[in-house]
């Protein structure tokens, strides 16, 4: 499969059914070292006219273990983490 298809699917939580929007409005967080996916990084928006500041926004970690089943449309996944609370930066 290639990125481009991917970045057309669906993000989905397993658990709630919250649609996290596409896959290409994330950012891919990968160790520069061996290449491997460590995750995903979702912004989530605050409201459609949000008077906030962009450093007020929530962003949350879609770890890749987390990564439950990759559809023909769709990509469902379980939980989220905030990023702050991982070590990812530590693997790179």
């Amino acid at each position: 499969m290639l990125l481009s298809e991917l970045a057309q699917k669906e993000l989905i939580q397993v658990e709630d059914g919250v649609r996290y929007g596409f896959l290409a409005d994330t950012d891919l967080v990968f160790n520069g070292q061996t290449g491997e996916i460590l995750g995903f990084e979702v912004r989530k928006k605050m409201g459609r006219f949000s008077f906030k500041k962009q450093q007020e926004q929530s962003d949350e970690f879609i770890p890749w273990s987390e990564i439950v089943l990759i559809g023909e449309h769709r990509i469902l996944f379980g939980k989220t983490t905030s990023r702050d609370g991982m070590d990812v930066d530590d693997r790179y």
